[in-house]
C-alpha cells in the first residue's frame, strides 16, 4: 500500500522537529544567523577572538553564505522535492543525521585553528555532498528530470565552498575571492530560477482568492528564459572579471532586465498582505543589488564593492530566505497564510539591517555597522522566538 507524505510524518513518533526538512533547518539556520553575527561583532571588538583559521571577515562571509544559506536551501529542497517528485520526504533519524552534518560543519569551521588543515573543509563539505545525494536519488526515482537544474546549482554551490576553502588555505582573503563570488552568484541564480516560479505563482493564488481580476505573467515564458540566459552570462562575467568596466555595465543592464521581469508580476496589487509583497520586495533586491554592484565597479568613489555586495548577500538572500521561511512555516504547520505584526517587524528589521550596512561607509564611526548587526540579530533571533514553537511542535489538529 502506498503511503503519502502525511502518512509518513504521522508514523514518525520522534521529535516533531524531525518530521519534515524545513523544521530543523529553518530553525537552526535562523539561530545560527543570529549567533554568528554576535560572534563576528565580538571578534571585531576584540573581546572574543575566534578559534578559526579563516580571517575574521572571511569567517563572517562563510558563516552566512555557506552556513546559514546552505541550511535554508536544504530545508527548502527537502520540503519541495517530495512535491516535485511525488516521493516520500526524508524524515526521522535520516533527517537528524543530515542536520548533525550541518551542525558539525559549523563547529568545524569555527574551531578550525584547533584541527588539521584538511579537517574543517572535509567536515563542512560533507553536508552539501550528502544533501545532493539525497536530492539526486529523489529526482531519479521520481523521474523528475526538469528539476535536475536545481541539483546542478546545488553542486556548483558546493564547488564554490570548496574553492573558498582552497583560497583560504593558500592564505588568500577568501571573502574577496572567486569562491565567494561563485557561491553568491549561484545563490542569486537560485532566487532567479526558483523565485521566478514561486513569486508569480503565490501572487496569482492570492489575487484569485481576493477576487482581483489581474494576473501576473505566467513563469518561464520566452522572456523569462531569455533573462535567465543573460543572468548566467553576466554572473559568469562578474565571477571571472569582478572589476572590469564591462562587468559594471553588464550588471546595470541586468538590473534593468530583472526590474522588467519583476514588474510583470503585479506586485503593486499585493500591498494588503505582507506575506506576498515581501516576496516581491525580496526579489527587487536582485536588480537593485545588480545596479548598485555595477555602480560600485564604475564609480567606487560613490559606493565600495564590499558594501554593494551586501545588497545581494544580506539583502536578496537574507530577505528572500526569511520570506520563504515565514510562509512555508505557516503553510506547512497548518496556520493561516497571513503575516501578523511580529512577522512584519522581522521583515522591517532585516530590511533596516541592509540599509544600515549600505550606508555604513557614509556614517561616522561604526554607527552603520552596529545598527546593521543589531537589526540583523533582531530579525533572525525574532524568527526563532516567533516561529520556533511552530517548527518544534506537531501540526495542530483541526477541530472535527
Amino acid at each position: 500500500m502506498s503511503r503519502t507524505s502525511a502518512d509518513q510524518m504521522r508514523a514518525w513518533q520522534g521529535p516533531a522537529l524531525l518530521s519534515f526538512g524545513f523544521r530543523p533547518f529553518f530553525l537552526l539556520g535562523a539561530i545560527w544567523a543570529a549567533i554568528a553575527m554576535m560572534l563576528w561583532v565580538a571578534a571585531l571588538a576584540g573581546t572574543m577572538p575566534l578559534p578559526t583559521r579563516l580571517d575574521t571577515v572571511s569567517w563572517h562571509a562563510h558563516a552566512f553564505l555557506f552556513g546559514y544559506t546552505g541550511a535554508i536551501i536544504a530545508g527548502f529542497l527537502l520540503t519541495a522535492v517530495p512535491n516535485w517528485t511525488g516521493r516520500l520526504p526524508v524524515v526521522g533519524w535520516r533527517l537528524g543525521g543530515l542536520v548533525a552534518l550541518w551542525v558539525a560543519g559549523r563547529a568545524a569551521v569555527l574551531a578550525s585553528a584547533m584541527l588539521p588543515l584538511w579537517a574543517a573543509p572535509a567536515v563542512d563539505l560533507a553536508f552539501p555532498l550528502v544533501l545532493g545525494a539525497f536530492i539526486l536519488r529523489e529526482i531519479v526515482a521520481g523521474r523528475n528530470w526538469k528539476n535536475l537544474i536545481v541539483l546542478a546549482l546545488l553542486i556548483v554551490f558546493a564547488l564554490a565552498n570548496l574553492v573558498f576553502h582552497l583560497e583560504a588555505a593558500r592564505g588568500e582573503h577568501a571573502a574577496q575571492g572567486t569562491g565567494l563570488r561563485l557561491g553568491l552568484a549561484t545563490a542569486i541564480g537560485m532566487i532567479v530560477l526558483i523565485g521566478g516560479r514561486i513569486v508569480p505563482s503565490f501572487t496569482r493564488n492570492w489575487l484569485v482568492k481576493g477576487g482581483d481580476v489581474a494576473r501576473p505573467a505566467p513563469p518561464m515564458q520566452r522572456f523569462d528564459k531569455a533573462v535567465l540566459l543573460v543572468t548566467l552570462a553576466v554572473l559568469t562575467l562578474w565571477i571571472l572579471r569582478p572589476l572590469d568596466a564591462l562587468t559594471g555595465a553588464a550588471l546595470l543592464g541586468l538590473a534593468a532586465l530583472h526590474g522588467l521581469r519583476l514588474g510583470r508580476w503585479q506586485g503593486h496589487r499585493t500591498g494588503s498582505e505582507p506575506l506576498v509583497w515581501i516576496l516581491h520586495a525580496a526579489y527587487a533586491l536582485v536588480p537593485i543589488g545588480a545596479g548598485i554592484l555595477g555602480l560600485s565597479i564604475l564609480r567606487p568613489d560613490l559606493v565600495t564593492p564590499a558594501s554593494a555586495q551586501h545588497v545581494w548577500m544580506a539583502g536578496a538572500l537574507g530577505l528572500m530566505t526569511l520570506a520563504v521561511m515565514t510562509r512555508a512555516t505557516l503553510g506547512h504547520t497548518g496556520r493561516a497564510l497571513h503575516a501578523g505584526g511580529m512577522t512584519v517587524l522581522l521583515y522591517a528589521s532585516l530590511a533596516g539591517s541592509v540599509v544600515a550596512r549600505l550606508a555604513a561607509g557614509w556614517l561616522p564611526g561604526h554607527w552603520g555597522l552596529d545598527a546593521s548587526a543589531i537589526l540583523w540579530v533582531l530579525a533572525f533571533a525574532g524568527f526563532a522566538v516567533v516561529y520556533g514553537p511552530m517548527l518544534a511542535t506537531s501540526r495542530p489538529k483541526r477541530a472535527a
